[in-house]
């Protein structure tokens, strides 16, 4: 379950703008490793098929899986589900295209 997304994205230059203000979402979120598939319910439901799974990368202070995903519209994507064990595992989810990228925040 999310709580919270925040976005961001590229200027006319190329260059990331800010980080938007976190707004309320409480979206429920599944990675479905058997059909290959991640379904965000937001108001139009997006869901992701998982081309590849990346290989856990871990930190003192993080822990990241990837994910090489296509959305319902055929624009590839990268999702990271990252732990913050620095932050008492407080976990985010994002979905990164090249000029756009999202964050939810998740808890169980």
């Amino acid at each position: 379950k999310t709580s919270s997304v925040s976005f961001i994205e590229k200027n006319d230059k190329g260059s990331w703008g800010q980080w938007s203000d976190f707004v309320k979402a409480e979206l429920l979120i599944t990675i479905d490793a058997k059909k290959d598939r991640i379904v965000v319910n937001s108001p139009e439901i997006q869901v992701f098929t998982i081309k590849s799974y990346g290989d856990k990368i871990e930190s003192e202070t993080t822990k990241t899986v990837p994910f090489d995903c296509v959305d319902n519209n055929g624009s590839k994507c990268k999702i990271l589900v990252i732990t913050r064990k620095d932050e008492k595992n407080r976990m985010q989810f994002y979905i990164n295209y090249s000029e756009l990228k999202f964050v939810y925040n998740i808890y169980n």
